[in-house]
Order: structure tokens, then C-alpha cells, then sequence
């Protein structure tokens, strides 16, 4: 540790500074992203530029189209109504009580402003607005310029408000002789409020280059420049948005209401007009202000990745010593902490060693005694049956029947007697008393030992038994013990069952098979079906050492005992034995 401590290593907690590799790497990276950017700024900013430009010329020419449209179809009107006959009548005869009625049905129609119909004095004789019925528009140019022309003539003129009117004109003759004039005026002021839904700004100026349709009113009479110099005083915010622009390099050619816009300008084909219409950048900045963003957070990313790197081997130092630190620490606690637990232990392993032994002995004697309980409640409940039945035999004077109850009782004694010499030998596991058996006869021995419970319990019993010998290499008590265990298990399994059947099979392959099948309810806990003292009983029906008992003679027979659901209810308990060629072998396997 004094060696890395004055040497500058991880105990000094010194962290080196940036190689000049890295810093180059972050000067290169940062030129090439400001190089890019602008690069990508002036390129986007030009092709975004004409496409939005051509989008505007093509809007343009489609409100010229309409306009001028609008015009040609108003045009017309003039011309039909000059050879109308009712207006002609009314102004040969001096009958006008029907013609404005009539005038504004035909103001409906075509879709004008309004219509007037004046006399050859210049007199308003009928007028869809009926305010102007009387009035002497002698003066007025739509009149004069009617009166000298043969044709249709259109005039422009202002009202007193700004607004433009739009009037085409034309005298009526009847019989060779001037009978009035007949004036439309063209409703123009509809494109207007059509255009001011759009973001571009227009405005329509005539031959002399005066605004006569614009969305923006304050630009009406003036001509272009001077509109667009009529503005808002500038805001601080506006000044930002043109400090802005300027900067981004946009090629605008005004500011309207804050925002740079392109101009574009084109003629209209009549009397000399031309349209023009100023349509923002936004949209142009927008686009590419998304593409830089991207690009700029592609070389944020870049250099985060770079100082990672560079600081990444300062991090690594720093973090070894923290982590040689926090060992030290948990090593220094642990040995304390083991210190005083082995101090605790050798306490305490005198007085386990002084009652382990004892505490064995117990445990072993409480299991032999459960298992000596449980073995022999079997024989001593038949010779309870059979001791009865002699009893009632006695008493009816059938004594060689009663005497045959007393063999079977001796029998069942005979029986005690070797479950306890098995007990007593069964943690030796030895072969010694093991012989060739028939499997089918074990099962008639433990059968008719069984016999005084199943008739009680009125069990159906269901026997698939081959018509040759299975033999087994076996201890003839210990298998018919085994038998036993099984059945009374199946028949306890089936109490309560409507229709209650114990199935019995015995089939011999590569091993003896002895398979005890129930209707019962089935096992619900599999894995702990052969734990010793482990029952599904009510208390005082068993101890659990049943299954436990059988399997581990199973296993000291080479076999094994498995248990499992059957597929349409019920238990399944399968007994496999060796045959005696095999029994030696797989018995020395079982015990090893």
C-alpha cells in the first residue's frame, strides 16, 4: 500500500488527466459537427426554399385562375340582361314597380353583388339595395364610360371606407334609341375572406400598381411597397425572429406580422393586374430545424461517448480502491465475527456431545416401538375376529370349525412372533432368510388373513392373476407384510365410496409386478406419501409407518415401490420385485 500510495495509484484517489489523444478527438469531433451543421443548414435551407416556393406558385396560379374566372363569368351578365324584355318594357313605359323584385331574383342567380338599372338621365330606377332607388349617378364613370361604348365596359371604384367596387356596364337601347344602362357589380370580396384562411398573405393590384384586393385591409390603396412598409411597431420579439432569420440565412424578401416571407408575383391577364402573395418560412424552418436537431444531438452523442471513454479508465481506478476498501472492511468483520463464534461453539459442543448420544438411543426406541405398534395391530385384530368367531362356534357345538379358528389363531402368534425377530434384524437389511416364493401364493396367504376385514367392509376385490407361477426372491413374511400394508391401505382408501373395488394385478416381464389399483378419492401429497409417521388417517387410525415400512422391505428385496393417481381416479400402489435369477445382483446394488 506505501508503494501505490506514493506512487499516485488507486490509494491516492488522483484521477488522470485527459490524454492529448482524447482532447484531439473531442477538438475533431466538435470542428466536423460545427462544419456539418452549417453545411446542412445552407443546403436544407435552399431546397426546402424552392420547393415551398413552388408550392406558392402553384396556389398563386389557382387564385388567379379563379379570379379572373369570377370576372369573365360577370362579364356575361351585363349582355343578357341588356336584351331583357321586362327591363326594357319597364323603362319604355316608366313602370317600375316590379323591376327591383325582379332584380334581386336575378341577383340570387348569378351570384353578384348587386344590380342597378339606371334611365337615360342616369337616374336609379331599380337596384337590389332599394336605399339607392332614386338617386342621380349621372357622373359616375360606369355610367359615362356605358353611354360612350357600344360594348360592355368594366371600371373600378373606390368607396369612401377604402373598400374597391367592381362594376361591369351596359346601355340598353330599345327601337334604335337609349333607354338606360344596367350595372353588375362583380362580388370580389369573397376571395378575400377565401384567401385570409390561409397562412400566405395576397394582395391583387391593378395597372397602376394601387392594392385593390388584399388580405390585409390597411394595404388597400397603396401600392405594394408602401403596404409593405405600413407594419406593426417592432417588438422585442420580432426583433429576436429577425435577428434569427438573418443568422439562419433564410432569403426572405419581407417581414409580415413578424415573419419572414417569400414574395411571388405574377400577372393576371386583365386590365393590366398583377397578384402577389407573400407566404411564410415556417415551414421551411421547421423542416430544417428538425434535420439539425438531429444531427446535433448525433454529435452530443458522440462526444458523450468520447469523455466516457477517456474518464473511463479514472472511474475503473477509483472504483477498484473503493471496492479494496469495502473488502478490507468485510474481512475485519467477518474475522470478528467468527472469533466470537467459534468461542460460542466450543461452548456449546460439550453439551452436545454429552446428549447425543442419549438423544440417539431415544429416537431410535420411539421408532422401533411405533413400527413393533403398528406391525402387529394387523395379527392381533384378526385373532380378535377369529377368537370370536371360536366363541360363537363353541357355543353352537360346532367344534372342528372352532378348532380351525384355534389354528389360525396360532397362526396369527406364529406371525407376531417373526414380525418381531424382522424388526428386531431390520437395520441389518440381510438376505439371509431370503427364498424363491410364488408372488401369487404370498398374495392368497395375505389375502385370507385379510379376509374376517373385507367381508365387514363388503370390498369388491377384482383378481388378474396369470395362470403360472411369478416367482420372487423374497422373505415370505416380510412380502405378505408388505401385502398386507397394501391392501389395508386400498380398502381404508375406499371408505365412503359408493361402489368401493380393490383391483389386483400380477404380470412378471423384467421384473414381478404386484399392482394394488383403488376407486378411492386418490392421493393429494405424492412426495410425502412414504416419509415415516406421515398419514392422511384421523388420529387413532395409524401412525404413518405403514408405507415407510413396506418400502424399505421392498428396497432390501432389490425391488421398488412407487404410488401414483390413477387416470380415472383412485390410487395406484405398483410393487416391482427382481426375478430370482437377478434378485442377488439387484438386492447387492439396493444395499450398496
Amino acid at each position: 500500500m506505501t508503494e501505490a500510495d506514493g506512487s499516485g495509484g488507486p490509494g491516492t484517489g488522483a484521477r488522470p488527466a485527459m490524454s492529448w489523444r482524447g482532447r484531439l478527438s473531442v477538438l475533431l469531433i466538435t470542428v466536423i459537427g460545427v462544419l456539418v451543421v452549417l453545411f446542412t443548414n445552407q443546403w436544407l435551407t435552399a431546397r426546402f426554399t424552392e420547393s415551398t416556393r413552388s408550392s406558392a406558385t402553384i396556389r398563386q396560379a389557382l387564385y388567379s385562375g379563379n379570379l379572373l374566372s369570377e370576372l369573365q363569368r360577370i362579364s356575361v351578365v351585363p349582355l343578357l340582361l341588356s336584351r331583357e324584355p321586362g327591363l326594357l318594357s319597364a323603362l319604355d313605359t316608366g313602370n317600375f314597380a316590379q323591376t327591383s323584385q325582379q332584380l334581386i331574383y336575378y341577383v340570387d342567380e348569378i351570384g353578384a353583388a348587386s344590380l342597378m338599372l339606371l334611365d337615360k338621365d342616369g337616374r336609379v330606377v331599380a337596384a337590389t339595395d332599394r336605399s339607392r332607388l332614386g338617386a342621380n349617378l349621372r357622373q359616375e364613370p360606369y355610367f359615362v364610360e356605358a353611354l360612350r361604348s357600344g360594348d360592355t365596359v368594366f371600371t373600378t371604384a373606390r368607396t369612401e371606407a377604402g373598400a374597391h367596387v367592381f362594376n361591369y356596364s351596359r346601355k340598353l337601347t330599345s327601337n334604335g334609341r337609349l333607354a338606360g344602362v344596367i350595372v353588375v357589380e362583380a362580388d370580389l370580396r369573397r376571395f378575400e375572406e377565401d384567401w385570409a384562411g390561409i397562412a400566405d398573405a395576397v394582395m391583387v393590384t391593378d395597372s397602376e400598381g394601387t392594392v385593390i384586393l388584399s388580405t390585409e385591409p390597411r394595404w388597400r390603396g397603396l401600392n405594394a411597397e408602401e403596404a409593405l412598409a405600413v407594419t406593426s411597431a417592432p417588438s422585442a420579439i420580432n426583433r429576436a425572429i429577425r435577428a434569427a432569420v438573418e443568422w439562419s440565412a433564410l432569403p426572405y424578401d419581407a417581414f409580415i406580422r413578424g415573419q419572414a416571407v417569400m414574395r411571388v408575383h405574377s400577372r393576371i391577364p386583365f386590365q393590366g393586374w398583377s397578384m402577389i402573395t407573400f407566404t411564410p418560412y415556417a415551414s421551411v424552418r421547421e423542416r430544417v430545424n428538425g434535420i439539425l436537431a438531429l444531427e446535433i444531438m448525433g454529435f452530443a452523442i458522440m462526444l458523450a461517448v468520447a469523455f466516457y471513454f477517456a474518464s473511463r479508465r479514472a472511474r475503473a481506478r477509483t472504483a477498484v480502491f473503493q471496492r479494496e476498501s469495502a473488502e478490507l472492511r468485510r474481512l475485519n468483520e467477518a474475522l470478528q465475527r467468527e472469533i466470537a463464534e467459534r468461542r460460542k461453539a466450543e461452548h456449546h459442543l460439550n453439551i452436545a456431545e454429552q446428549t447425543l448420544a442419549q438423544s440417539s438411543k431415544l429416537a431410535a426406541l420411539g421408532e422401533m416401538s411405533a413400527a413393533v405398534s403398528h406391525e402387529l395391530n394387523q395379527p392381533l385384530a384378526a385373532m380378535k375376529t377369529y377368537l370370536a368367531g371360536a366363541r360363537l362356534l363353541l357355543q353352537r357345538r360346532r367344534h372342528e370349525e372352532a378348532l380351525s379358528s384355534f389354528r389360525r389363531v396360532d397362526e396369527l402368534i406364529e406371525r407376531m412372533s417373526a414380525i418381531t425377530r424382522q424388526l428386531k434384524s431390520y437395520a441389518r437389511k440381510g438376505g439371509d432368510a431370503f427364498e424363491p416364493l410364488d408372488l401369487r401364493e404370498a398374495f392368497s396367504s395375505a389375502l385370507s388373513m385379510m379376509e374376517p376385514q373385507l367381508k365387514r367392509q363388503d370390498v369388491e376385490i377384482i383378481r388378474n392373476l396369470p395362470p403360472e407361477a411369478v416367482m420372487v426372491r423374497a422373505d415370505r413374511v416380510r412380502l405378505e407384510q408388505v401385502i398386507i400394508n397394501l391392501l389395508r391401505n386400498a380398502m381404508d382408501a375406499v371408505k365412503g365410496v359408493s361402489d368401493p373395488r380393490i383391483e389386483i394385478t400380477i404380470s412378471a416381464g423384467e421384473m414381478a409386478v404386484f399392482t394394488v389399483r383403488d376407486n378411492g378419492h386418490g392421493i393429494a401429497d405424492l412426495d410425502s406419501l412414504f416419509e415415516p409417521f406421515y398419514t392422511t388417517k384421523p388420529p387413532g387410525d395409524g401412525v404413518g409407518l405403514g408405507l415407510a415400512i413396506s418400502s424399505g422391505i421392498v428396497n432390501d428385496f432389490g425391488g421398488r415401490l412407487t404410488a401414483r393417481n390413477g387416470a380415472e381416479g383412485g390410487a395406484v400402489f405398483e410393487m416391482k420385485l427382481p426375478l430370482p435369477g437377478r434378485g442377488s445382483e439387484v438386492a447387492e446394488q439396493a444395499a450398496e
